[in-house]
């Protein structure tokens, strides 16, 4: 397991809080390789959702370097980099940011259509990811229909409908109960283990950071 997917050196982010500037990130160096599932544990404000969003390129650091197979991100162009988000890289939230007014099938297949990729092959993909995550008898219940639990299952289809090589889970379990919590990273322990995608998970809780090969502890903004 020696294919590093992602590369980062020297990460730093800081935000402006009224007169004073917030450093988050001082200096984080992570690789992360094809098909490994890490864990970035650390108290709350240890800076792990600005290394997922940086490493993802949801937002760039103000410092430092990250490289996608050898490849610097900053060097890409909007186009690319949304290109990179839209087909590289799958995003599971605490919150699921699921769409109301859409079923779980339409949630799902969302990032494939903004992909271009045709209506019958998204729904194809569609389907078949949500019998995957145990949601075959639900595909066109609405989000308020849908169980905690079920809905984080919608989130984790709709992340993984394009195909991507690293999953990015930012305390996915957070809002759930333990029994449901324990089954959602088993299903991510599965699905990233039959299709070799990375997984890097941020959370709090040392229950879900054991379930990692790895686990990178973030604290005042550098590795511990």
């Amino acid at each position: 397991m020696n294919d590093t997917l992602l590369l980062a050196r020297g990460l730093a982010k800081r935000y402006s809080m009224g007169k004073r500037d917030l450093e988050v990130l001082r200096g984080v160096d992570i690789d992360i390789a094809a098909g490994e599932f890490a864990a970035l544990a650390g108290a709350s404000g240890a800076g792990k959702s600005t290394l997922l969003h940086l490493i993802g390129g949801l937002d760039s650091p103000d410092g430092g370097d990250i490289f996608y197979r050898g490849e610097n991100l900053a060097h890409f162009s909007e186009k690319r980099l949304t290109h990179f988000r839209n087909r590289r890289v799958g995003f599971v939230f605490q919150a699921y940011h699921l769409l109301p007014e859409l079923t779980a099938l339409e949630n799902t297949c969302l990032p494939a259509r903004v992909a271009r990729m045709s209506a019958a092959e998204a729904q194809r993909r569609g389907r078949e990811l949500l019998e995957r995550v145990g949601l075959g008898g639900r595909m066109e219940h609405r989000p308020s229909e849908l169980s905690g639990g079920e809905q984080q299952r919608v989130a984790i289809a709709r992340a993984l409908i394009a195909g991507p090589e690293l999953l990015l889970a930012d305390e996915p379990t957070g809002n759930l109960d333990s029994r449901t919590g324990g089954d959602i990273i088993q299903l991510l322990e599965t699905l990233c283990a039959e299709t070799n995608m990375a997984l890097v998970i941020a959370t709090h809780d040392a229950r879900v950071a054991a379930h990692a090969r790895r686990v990178v502890e973030l604290a005042d903004g550098k590795i511990a």
